[in-house]
């Protein structure tokens, strides 16, 4: 794949300085995905809903680019960033889709943070969506039982829609669209730490505040297991062999080990070696997995790919503006310190989708003056000398950008696309889930976010 670095994109835009008010398109892009579903949520439920909008505020956005001579900022954004996206969401989605796992297992704080644990180590491998769809169902078939089941829920949400992505590109989308702007596969591995930290202390504050539901609010003779106890097992097993081609597939089809990929004459095909992989990887999980298994065990649906691809349509679309508005500006917005990236893209990411959020601070970083930052003269005091570039940016923006995108993305039902997934199917089964500042009040605000405020403390 072809990888612009955003200062390559500001050259190409050098002619034409966008103005601030190119970025109202954008801005309602995002209010309407954080508002749609409270206002009028019958209305946005329809896909050709999202679609609409996307197209009603994307299509201005690129007539004004193509006009001001930004149309390869366009196409950069539609064919470089938004198809491989698109294409890995889709492929995640499907092959965990066709994985089914069934059993009894007797409810217990040990074996709920066992499970928690596992979901939070496999979201950077099968993405958060993923490994959300794959044991969302498990965990509340195991707690059927329970009176007090909320809070495994929400733990859920943090540590498996969100904490866990943090180690690879599979792991998030902000991640991914870092990678494609030039973090290689194996940095994120470099969080390993933060990872730890933030999934040991979650996991912890869960087991021990359901060892305290479990002991003094639940009655034990509920959960006395059947004569015939099923015993666990996963259907669709050739599954977790797909899962491990898009894992080889994304680590080494890229132009770091193919510089074909790279080429300015490369063939289409070449360029996109990656993403054909990825779809063929796809087409065999359909075809080889059993339609029991995945449409009526699973009950796999289509709808939620096709809501994301309808919303980061207008999204990738309208924030080429604010991109090329960002790197322009950097040096004058008078963001230069880790704790105003960490806790900025943070803050975005909780209301608004952290993809572009990541996406947007990224670009804003890249502005900043390379070589100030390099020599660590005028900015946070040196904090960034001798500190080596990622990306284009100092790599410890990068990881503050990255955390930032992912942790924070749990402190909203809205602030990542897992969240009101597990919340609908929790209330599909007649659970009732605290409202969207309810979770915010009795949960995010309360647990998560001391913890990841002590995060950028001890680490960064």
């Amino acid at each position: 794949m072809i990888q612009l670095t955003a200062t390559e994109t500001v050259a190409t835009a050098a002619g034409y300085a966008v103005p601030a008010w190119a970025m109202i398109p954008f801005a309602v892009m995002l209010i309407m995905i954080a508002v749609g579903p409270l206002l009028a949520r019958k209305w946005w439920d329809k896909n050709s809903h999202k679609l609409f909008v996307s197209l009603l505020l994307g299509a201005p956005v690129a007539v004004f680019l193509v006009r001001h001579g930004l149309a390869h900022e366009l196409e950069h954004q539609i064919v470089y960033d938004y198809l491989p996206f698109v294409i890995l969401l889709l492929t995640l989605y499907v092959i965990t889709g066709g994985i089914h796992v069934s059993g009894d297992i007797r409810p217990s704080s040990g074996i709920n943070t066992a499970m928690l644990g596992t979901g939070f180590v496999l979201s950077s491998f099968m993405g958060t969506t993923g490994a959300a769809m794959l044991l969302i169902r498990p965990v509340l078939a195991v707690n059927e039982k329970r009176k007090y089941k909320v809070h495994t829920l929400l733990f859920f949400i943090a540590l498996v829609a969100n904490c866990g992505g943090l180690l690879s590109p599979l792991g998030d989308p902000p991640l991914f669209m870092l990678y494609l702007r030039g973090a290689s596969f194996t940095w994120f591995l470099n969080m390993l730490p933060e990872w730890l930290f933030t999934g040991g202390l979650l996991l912890l504050i869960y087991y021990l505040c359901d060892k305290f539901y479990f002991s003094k609010k639940e009655d034990p003779s509920a959960f006395e297991m059947p004569e015939q106890r099923q015993p666990v097992r996963f259907r669709g097993r050739k599954n977790f062999m797909y899962l491990m081609g898009v894992i080889l597939a994304v680590a080494f089809i890229n132009p770091t080990f193919i510089p074909q990929m790279d080429a300015p004459d490369a063939k289409f095909w070449v360029k996109f070696l990656r993403e054909f992989v990825l779809l063929a990887l796809m087409g065999i999980s359909l075809y080889t997995t059993a339609s029991h298994v995945r449409y009526g065990m699973n009950k796999f649906s289509w709808n939620p790919i096709l809501e994301v691809a309808a919303l980061f349509l207008g999204i990738f679309v309208t924030m080429t503006p604010a991109l090329l508005y960002m790197e322009e500006n950097a040096a004058r917005l008078g963001f230069d310190e880790v704790w105003e990236f960490y806790f900025s893209t943070g803050a975005l990411s909780s209301f608004l989708d952290n993809t572009p959020t990541a996406v947007a601070f990224h670009s804003l970083a890249s502005g900043l003056p390379e070589s100030v930052a390099a020599a660590g003269t005028g900015i946070v005091n040196g904090v960034f000398e001798g500190v080596p570039f990622v990306a284009g940016i100092p790599e410890i923006l990068l990881k503050a950008i990255s955390i930032g995108a992912v942790f924070f993305g749990s402190l909203t039902y809205i602030g990542n696309g897992p969240n009101f997934m597990v919340k609908s199917i929790a209330e599909s089964q007649g659970i009732k889930m605290p409202s969207f500042f309810g979770y915010m009040a009795k949960f995010s605000l309360v647990i998560l976010l001391p913890v990841y405020v002590l995060l950028y403390f001890i680490f960064l």
